[in-house]
């Protein structure tokens, strides 16, 4: 069973779908990440055991957004179908905060 969280503006920038299969919740992201759906991210993610971000279909996210990603994977998130470009993001954010 598929629940969507609520999302008050009248565009959508970032569309946060959430399941459960079996043992595994499943968050899936579309859209822009933005500041704005960090939260909602964040409530998506909490108190699951075992959990993965499914980023197909993610266009782009801001700098908060790439922190909310970068904190859910640090506590053993499994992320799928990255775009590269978020990767390299992601990716080279975690580089800078070692340097």
């Amino acid at each position: 069973m598929a629940r969507v969280l609520p999302f008050d503006a009248a565009v959508v920038d970032c569309w946060i779908g959430v399941t459960q299969e079996k043992d595994q919740r499943i968050v899936r992201l579309a859209g822009r990440l933005a500041e704005a759906q960090v939260p909602e991210l964040l409530q998506a993610c909490a108190g699951a055991e075992a959990l993965q971000l499914d980023l197909t279909d993610l266009v782009s996210a801001d700098a908060a957004g790439l922190e909310a990603l970068q904190r859910v994977r640090a506590r053993g998130a499994l992320f799928v179908g990255v775009p590269g470009y978020i990767q390299l993001k992601l990716d080279s954010a975690v580089e800078s905060s070692r340097s």
